[in-house]
């Protein structure tokens, strides 16, 4: 069974199709620039040269009739036609407290998504976008919705709930809800695996550093607590958000700078973080050589990645009794080894060791823990791609045809 993996963003589309009989990527790529000048569009297939060109998109559904165009192309395409694709998984961002888990699009779910839209507001009204595309060029073909939100529904009450008026959650459902579900379940059941144990056995906690990013505990299998909140601004400082800061923050600078809701939000969301420390660059990769050559600000920011990342592990290691394991993921988690030997290193009064050469790798599945390790430290590549192509089969495998 092939499945179509579809990630929707504000002007761009991520796609990866896959062979579920063996988990295979036949063809992966990206529409880039929807709806705006320069548009572009990218396909990779295995062991065949890159097929791209630049092309204007008008819209989500011109930019989905050019992916199916490319994955049945003669010369670079990878099936005979659009009939072979038997299931399509979406990754939707916000599926508030209606999804625990995902579940195939009908009516019913395409109207809880838009009523997440006020809670994912950058990204939900683009994964229906998505979503649409797709049901009308690919008629009664199943779309399934995979949540972001989903893995973190089994928080319990009291790490979920802020200590705002109760009333605010009873009318707004205020609340925290978690990002990065799909990665870090993937990642902590690809950490017990690596421990040789049951999920149900474990206690891990998934680091997903990116451009966003964001740390989870997860215990016997399941999310306790993370550091995401009601939106993906809360915990860690990121490329351009600036993770936890005291709340009275805003209203100070709003009266200070004369700013409304929107432009302090658009400062928190898109111009702090590393790029706003720095002043330079939100990209962590420019950061590590900035701060090799002695530059102060980017040493600063690592310092200040570091306190975090070591804050919140160590914090959730208590909250959850224990700790097995430290996963680190994503496009810094994966090739980063600075920070790895630094939360290791200071860490250590737990039992964390780390072999160096080990930590050395960067973007492989290791464990780079040394023998006598206490807890163990592993490098996870995150694969949300496969975790939603193995809902949307779970989820269709006895409907479709």
């Amino acid at each position: 069974m092939k499945v179509l993996v579809i990630n929707a963003g504000s002007s761009s589309i991520k796609y990866q199709l896959i062979d579920m009989s063996n988990e295979t990527v036949l063809a992966k790529g990206m529409c880039d620039r929807i709806g705006i000048a320069g548009g572009n569009f990218k396909h990779k297939v295995p062991g065949k040269d890159d097929y791209k060109f630049d092309v204007q998109m008008a819209n989500h559904g011109e930019a989905i009739q050019i992916i199916v165009k490319a994955l049945t192309d003669p010369e670079h395409g990878v099936i005979n036609s659009m009939d072979e694709i038997k299931a399509v998984g979406h990754r939707v961002l916000h599926g508030g407290e209606k999804f625990s888990g995902s579940v195939i699009v009908n009516p019913d779910v395409i109207a809880a998504i838009e009523e997440c839209c006020e809670l994912g507001p950058l990204h939900n009204p683009h994964n229906l976008t998505g979503i649409r595309a797709c049901e009308a060029i690919m008629p009664g073909v199943p779309q399934v919705a995979v949540f972001d939100t989903g893995f973190h529904q089994t928080m319990p009450d009291y790490a979920y709930l802020y200590a705002l008026p109760y009333e605010y959650y009873e009318k707004y459902r205020i609340r925290r809800y978690g990002f990065h579900g799909t990665s870090h379940r993937y990642v902590s059941g690809r950490a017990a695996a690596m421990l040789g144990k049951d999920p149900k056995d474990t206690k891990i906690v998934t680091c997903h550093l990116g451009n966003g990013s964001s740390i989870a505990a997860v215990d016997g299998g399941k999310c306790f607590d993370t550091t995401m909140g009601l939106t993906p601004l809360e915990g860690i400082m990121m490329g351009t958000r600036c993770g936890s800061i005291d709340p009275a923050i805003v209203p100070l600078l709003m009266e200070k700078e004369n700013l409304t809701p929107k432009e302090i939000d658009n400062i928190m969301n898109k111009k702090s973080g590393i790029l706003g420390v720095s002043q330079k660059t939100s990209d962590n990769r420019d950061i590590e050589q900035a701060a090799k050559d002695g530059d102060e600000r980017a040493i600063l920011i690592e310092n200040m990645i570091c306190h975090q990342l070591v804050k919140y592990i160590g914090g959730f290691a208590a909250a959850m009794g224990g700790i097995d394991a430290i996963a680190f993921a994503g496009g810094i988690g994966e090739n980063n080894p600075h920070y790895r030997a630094r939360v290791a290193e200071k860490l250590a009064f737990l039992g964390v060791k780390i072999d160096a050469e080990k930590n050395a790798v960067r973007g492989k599945e290791i464990d780079i823990s040394t023998p006598d390790s206490k807890i163990r430290m592993f490098v996870i590549p995150t694969d949300e791609e496969l975790t939603i192509a193995r809902d949307t089969l779970e989820l269709t495998k006895d409907i479709v045809k």
